[in-house]
């Protein structure tokens, strides 16, 4: 007789995990033996409590033994994220008698012999009485004290496998890091093993990532994925692979509303790419790409601005100073601004919210306003610029065209930036200051454009009470890239060629 396939492919087991699932692809495979390590403080217990919830919510029997803590602080720990146990079977076998009373110490056994037996018996009675699909064990650490050896620990481990094997039950095994060597062991044994890990970073809080070491007969989303332990529960920001989300590329061009700008980018942005803007502090980055967003709020179009600097205060009463009706937009929902805290974050958890933008609130622009910031967010993070490469991969493939914003080192003469990221826009405009007839300016010109032709010529760049205005070609100076350009009397004829080809890719 054939087997179901609902026999052969059980549904997965939602772990009530916002984002775990996403990494397990569905959750975990029922009816087996999972390992979930980590330090003190890496947020064990919480996910412990939100796998059982998650199990009471479908009407499931689930029971959390306890060899460590009370069933006081497990309430309490349930408190703190606004939860009730209700539904949540606990039991307690924590202390195992009266240690501090002589007479109840072991003086011919050594625990091991005594203590095992007991707790094991006590854990089959109220599983045989309950008999849970969902079983939590806090934790393998106590179970390895009370075995007493690697030999007899393992073979606990073992006989608990082979006990629940067939019952019908899914079993989360609390342990701490595998960095012990004992705990090493329990990897060979289990079905799956999800590792979670915690950074300290000199300043600013922890950050906290996970790892699926294993996962038996089915597929997973490799790598660390970032998370955090918020009021409500723990939440997992998958990490961002770019290839998941590839979709036909979309035709279009966005606009500034300046001709001149416009012009200057040979006809405007090709949509769904990035555009680096250059320049050192107060050149006007920010302005020049709040005119593409304002433009395309005109359109109906949507945009999502990260501050990792500015206030959302200070960007609202500014762009009020340059005739930009901002608050209005903010208002109808067609700009969306959100102020990061940059002694807060963590690379998955920014990813998680611009994928928000992008996918939930349907944003078709995206300014990262600065990349000093992002990069200063994250100073013990590595690998930024693959991330970061990543994340202008997504977006390229969502339609959604992205301005990164960088401010360089320096005001005037030679400049250098701490995150060199120009191989990676399609677009980059570099902004300058120069000196001229006593007086300071700022020049504009697009170095490089990927898509197509573009003007190579530098013209000025003013910012007055109306916005942003382009100025004609500096032709009666030369070397206003120094930032002290001298005056050309009679230039020559080609200087004011525009429209030739890219610089180059």
């Amino acid at each position: 007789m054939d087997t179901p396939q609902e026999a052969l492919n059980p549904p997965p087991v939602a772990t009530g995990i916002a984002g775990l699932d996403t990494v397990l692809e569905g959750g975990l495979t029922a009816n087996r033996l999972y390992l979930l390590e980590g330090l003190p403080g890496a947020g064990k217990t919480t996910m412990a409590l939100q796998f059982l919830r998650e199990g009471v919510e479908r009407g499931e029997s689930v029971l959390y033994v306890t060899l460590s803590e009370t069933e006081a602080e497990l309430r309490e720990v349930a408190a703190s994220h606004g939860w009730t146990l209700d539904g949540v079977h606990i039991n307690e076998l924590f202390p195992m008698g009266d240690q501090l009373d002589p007479d109840e110490q072991y003086t011919m056994f050594h625990p091991s012999e005594v203590e095992l037996g007991k707790v094991t018996l006590a854990i089959l009675a109220e599983f045989e009485r309950l008999k849970p699909q969902r079983v939590v064990f806090d934790s393998l650490s106590e179970i390895r004290l009370l075995a007493g050896s690697l030999l007899r620990f393992r073979r606990q481990i073992l006989a608990l496998k082979q006990y629940f094997a067939g019952r019908n039950a899914t079993v989360l095994l609390l342990d701490e890091s595998h960095q012990l060597e004992q705990g090493l062991n329990a990897h060979t044994i289990v079905h799956g093993v999800v590792s979670l890990d915690q950074l300290r970073p000199e300043f600013g809080g922890d950050r906290r990532r996970l790892r699926v070491m294993k996962m038996r007969g089915r597929p997973f989303h490799s790598g660390f994925h970032d998370y955090e332990i918020l009021t409500g529960g723990v939440v997992v920001f998958p990490r961002l692979v770019a290839a998941d989300h590839r979709r036909e590329p979309e035709v279009g061009t966005l606009h500034s509303g300046l001709d001149a700008l416009d012009a200057l980018l040979g006809g405007g942005i090709d949509r769904g790419t990035s555009t680096l803007l250059l320049g050192a502090a107060g050149t006007g980055k920010s302005t020049l790409a709040m005119h593409f967003v304002m433009q395309a709020a005109e359109q109906g179009e949507r945009s999502a601005v990260f501050l990792f600097e500015e206030s959302v205060h200070a960007m609202r009463k500014r762009s009020s100073g340059l005739g930009l009706d901002l608050d209005a937009r903010i208002d109808d929902g067609t700009v969306m601004i959100q102020s990061v805290d940059p002694s807060e974050l963590s690379p998955g958890e920014f990813f998680h919210i611009v994928r928000e933008a992008v996918e939930q609130k349907q944003a078709r622009i995206v300014v990262i306003d600065s990349l000093n910031g992002y990069l200063n967010a994250m100073p013990g993070e590595r690998f930024l610029v693959t991330q970061l490469h990543e994340l202008l991969s997504y977006l390229g493939q969502m339609g959604v065209s992205s301005f990164l914003l960088n401010a360089q080192q320096g005001m005037i003469g030679s400049m250098s930036s701490t995150l060199d990221v120009s191989y990676l826009a399609d677009t980059v405009v570099l902004l300058r200051y120069f000196e001229a007839n006593a007086t300071v300016r700022t020049a504009i010109s697009v170095m490089k454009r990927r898509t197509g032709a573009h003007e190579r010529t530098l013209r000025e760049m003013v910012i007055g009470n109306t916005g942003i205005e382009i100025g004609e070609p500096l032709r009666n100076f030369r070397g206003v890239l120094t930032g002290v350009p001298q005056d050309v009397a009679d230039p020559p004829a080609a200087a004011g060629a525009v429209f030739t080809g890219s610089l180059g890719a």
